[in-house]
């Protein structure tokens, strides 16, 4: 049985999280909710939830010894790997919310503040928005609902990074995934049936 390392460094949402990854897996899976580096490092599969600022999570990443490291140990020989919500946002090069703070940068680009071409529309983005992948990828069946709630945005360096996008007065990236990394913007835990197929395909991704 494969084992699937949800990281636990403080975030918010780890329950919801944990809780959908296991009804995802079904029997196919062992979700192990850890902050160990030897378990990270070991893992078939990693998650990692974020909720909060960008440096807050950041940060608290930084300050579990080896983490960071078993992470990337894990990423490098191949381990399939997905960032949900600032978990995404980490992945990249630096998030420019209070200051600059360096990311993990596997993914070029920057964390921004959403700037809706309506000033009607509010931020955070909070609610159901329609994902349009760009691109066919395993953890896509096609265009579906999804839950935000969201400040921030990434803005990837390269088009192609991007796998998904969304709409909130203008494009935002929704999804990204360069090798056997991946990130989402939104919560699957919070996505009912489709955030349960998106984990589902996950569990199952070959890259």
């Amino acid at each position: 049985m494969q084992s699937v390392a949800l990281i636990d460094y403080g975030s918010g949402n780890l329950r919801s999280a944990e809780k959908a990854l296991r009804r995802a897996a079904g029997d196919s899976a062992r979700v192990v909710v850890t902050a160990d580096p030897e378990v990270v490092a070991s893992a078939d599969r990693i998650v990692l939830p974020g909720v909060g600022a960008f440096a807050a999570c950041m940060n608290a990443l930084r300050e579990r010894a080896g983490l960071v490291e078993a992470m990337g140990k894990a990423v490098q020989r191949g381990a399939p790997f997905l960032g949900v919500c600032v978990g995404m946002q980490l992945l990249a090069t630096r998030g420019l919310e209070f200051g600059q703070t360096p990311g993990l940068g596997w993914i070029a680009g920057d964390v921004v503040r959403m700037q809706p071409s309506d000033a009607a529309l509010k931020v955070p983005h909070m609610g159901w928005n329609a994902v349009e992948p760009t691109r066919a990828h395993p953890l896509f069946d096609g265009p579906a609902e999804m839950y935000f709630t969201h400040s921030f945005v990434l803005k990837a360096a390269d088009d192609a990074d991007v796998l998904a996008v969304a709409d909130h007065g203008g494009p935002l990236v929704a999804a990204v995934a360069r090798g056997n990394i991946a990130g989402v913007q939104f919560h699957p835990e919070k996505s009912q049936g489709a955030g349960l197929k998106l984990l589902a395909n996950f569990l199952e991704w070959r890259p």
